[in-house]
Order: structure tokens, then sequence, then C-alpha cells
């Protein structure tokens, strides 16, 4: 009788002190899930028991405009996908349709590419990595990030005008060669980065208190993060030695000598050290791609693809016919179906494109990285604490333009 007695009392107080399972919801206003993420979190006190990611707030239907849309008319629409990016995005779609048409774009067009597909690399990251430091509390490393950015949007402004709607990349080649002075000022800044990276990580890499938030926290082997599907930074902070720049190589990047950083515990801190690493890395490829950059047209001589230069729509009546033609009528693209991807920022971005023969595509689907990365955060956040999951969706630094597509 006691010791039935001492057992019931032992379940009351244990009753007593153990936490009821809660559900927590998580934006998608809140500041930390990087736009419109609202996670639904399980919790066992401050524990997680699960994380549900709820997506498609900021949903526009980008796919199926696009096959409303003629085939140059789009490529404005893939700055809105990943728009810390607008370089990348541009190029996976162009890449994609020049497949399709079966073009091969000039030597000077491909290295112009690289350098502003790179910038964009270099833009992404430092907003990443600084956003990242800010979730956990360190706004200097954000402030400094933000000075190298703004020189990167410089850059790009000079390119083609704008800063984060490129719009840059053509079917056939690039809108606009490189101005005056471009190639001088880009290369200061590829030879400044290293630098400014190496401050940033005197900043963070030893810092206690980074060390305490990522280091451990978040960890997902290579074999569960290929078989989710990860890719970039997240895949390579596994282990994964995979870059498609590397291993699939476009454009020019098999001609440029650059290294694949990877990690080793496939935690936080692993991804952070990746995409810190590929900054220094891109700015190295930047500096390659400038120095070996041919003379030559920045298009394709098809002018069926390629409108004429606008200076001569206002002086040539030929010029103008053939603007106005390309505008209203565009081009045909020839029946078939094709998939193209690039490494971009985030990972691996592709499109698959099926084409009926017309001006238009039939169906087009976009493989975004931040969708599918995303699907690894119930995976990394299991049996972690509620404020690990801020630094656990940082480390996958998810853009929703590219998400809710």
């Amino acid at each position: 009788m006691v010791k039935r007695k001492n057992k019931q009392e032992m379940a009351e107080k244990e009753e007593i002190i153990r936490t009821k399972e809660i559900t927590l919801h998580m934006g998608p206003q809140h500041p930390s899930t990087h736009g419109v993420l609202h996670l639904i979190l399980d919790m066992q006190g401050e524990r997680i028991v699960k994380a549900e990611p709820d997506i498609g707030y900021l949903h526009r239907g980008t796919e199926k405009i696009a096959e409303n849309l003629y085939y140059p008319q789009f490529v404005p629409y893939t700055d809105r996908l990943d728009y810390l990016s607008g370089m990348t995005n541009n190029l996976a779609y162009v890449q994609a349709v020049e497949k399709l048409l079966g073009i091969e774009i000039t030597e000077r067009a491909k290295y112009i590419r690289v350098v502003a597909s790179e910038l964009s690399r270099i833009g992404g990251h430092l907003l990443g990595v600084g956003a990242w430091a800010l979730d956990l509390g360190a706004m200097t490393v954000l402030l400094y990030a933000f000075r190298e950015r703004e020189m990167v949007l410089d850059l790009l402004e000079m390119l083609c005008g704008a800063r984060m709607t490129t719009n840059y990349m053509r079917i056939g080649g690039v809108r606009l060669d490189l101005p005056d002075g471009f190639k001088e000022r880009c290369m200061e800044f590829a030879t400044l980065l290293p630098k400014r990276v190496n401050d940033y990580e005197q900043l963070l890499t030893e810092n206690r208190i980074w060390l305490k938030r990522n280091k451990g926290v978040g960890i997902i082997s290579a074999e569960d993060a290929i078989d989710l599907g990860l890719s970039g930074p997240s895949l390579r902070g596994s282990g994964v030695k995979w870059d498609i720049r590397k291993d699939e190589p476009y454009l020019v990047y098999d001609r440029l000598d650059f290294d694949v950083p990877t990690g080793e515990n496939g935690d936080c801190f692993d991804r952070y050290i990746v995409r810190i690493e590929e900054m220094r890395q891109a700015a190295r490829i930047i500096k390659q791609a400038l120095r070996d950059i041919p003379d030559g047209p920045v298009n394709v001589d098809m002018p069926e693809i390629v409108p004429p230069p606008k200076k001569d729509v206002y002086k040539n009546m030929e010029s103008l016919i053939h603007h106005f033609k390309y505008v209203s009528h565009s081009f045909k693209v020839p029946p078939g179906e094709v998939y193209s991807s690039i490494e971009s920022p985030k990972g691996e971005l592709g499109f698959y494109i099926v084409s009926d023969g017309s001006e238009k595509p039939f169906r087009l689907k976009i493989r975004a990285p931040s969708f599918v990365n995303l699907q690894s955060i119930d995976h990394m956040c299991r049996e972690e604490y509620l404020a690990d999951v801020i630094a656990i969706v940082s480390s996958l630094d998810p853009v929703f333009g590219e998400v809710d597509k």
C-alpha cells in the first residue's frame, strides 16, 4: 500500500514538472524568417519536436506568367526570383532558351556573364552573412557587409543601369558591353574584397557567442543533405564537394582556377565558413575573367534573335522595322524540351522549358534552390532549442521571391 502511494506521489510530481507540448507560430511577419515564412513549431518546453514551414504568402505565379509571354519578355521577371542576385537568375533562364535554340554565344559575352554572375554571388553572400549576424544580435557585421554590397551594386549599375532588377542578360548575349572604366573599378573591388572578408572573420569566426549559436547547431549529414535535394552552400557545408561550375561546367568556368570550399560537420558554422570562402573565390574568378576577357561582339550575329542597337533604331528605317518586329512578334523556338541549370548563390537554379515551336514557352518550371533547401528545416530543427531555429533559417539563406515563385 505504501509503495503504491509513493508511486502515485511520484507520478503526480512528474506531471507537475513535465512541460506540456505546445504549438508556436513563428512568422510570417517575424524579421528573422527572411521574408514571409510561417513556421509551425511543435515544442516540448524550449525543444523543437517538429518544424513545419508554411509557404505561399508571396505567391505570384511566375511560371504561369512565363507561359503567357514571349521568350525575351520573361527575362525581367527572373530578376524577381532571388532578387538579391538578379544576374544569376537572368543567366539560368537565357542559357536554357539558348540550349533550346542550339546557339553558342560569343567568347566576350561568356566572360562578361561570368563577371556579372560572380558579382551577384558576392552581393548575395554579403547580405546573407550580414543578415545572419544581425539575426543573432551582431549589428556591426551587417553595416560592414552593406558597405561592400554597395560597391557591388555600383558596379552593376555601371554595367546595366540598374542595381537589383538588372535585366542584363539577353538571349544570344548581353544587353550592353562593358562601359569605360568598369574593368579597372571591378578589378579594384576584387582586390579589396578578400581583405574586407578578413574583417568579417575577425568579428565572427572566433567570437564565442557566434560559435555558441552556430557550432553543433542544425546538423545535417551528407547523406541526408543529398536525399533532401540540398544544393549550394547548404550542401557543401555537409562536406559534399558538388558545384555545377566545376562538375557540369558552363560559360568559361572550366578555364578558370578556383576552389570549392566544403564543411566537415554540416552545422550552421560550416555553412557560414563555406559562404565566407566562396566570396574570396568569387573575387579570384572575377580577376581571372577580367584578365582573360577577349575583344569582339557581345551578341551572336542572328538578327532574328538579337534586336538592333538602340542608337540605330533612331536613325535607320531597317533597324526600326527590325526592332518593331522583334518587340511585337518575337521569334519562334524549335519544338522540344530542355533543362539547364547553374550554380546560383543559393544552390542549383534550373529552368525546365517545353517548347511547342511557338514564340512562347508551352510549359516552364523553375527549380529554385531556396524552395528545395527549405524542406530541410524540420530535419535540422528537431531536438534543437527555439533560439536555434533563427540560426538554422539564417544558415539556409532563403529568399522568398524564389520560394513562392
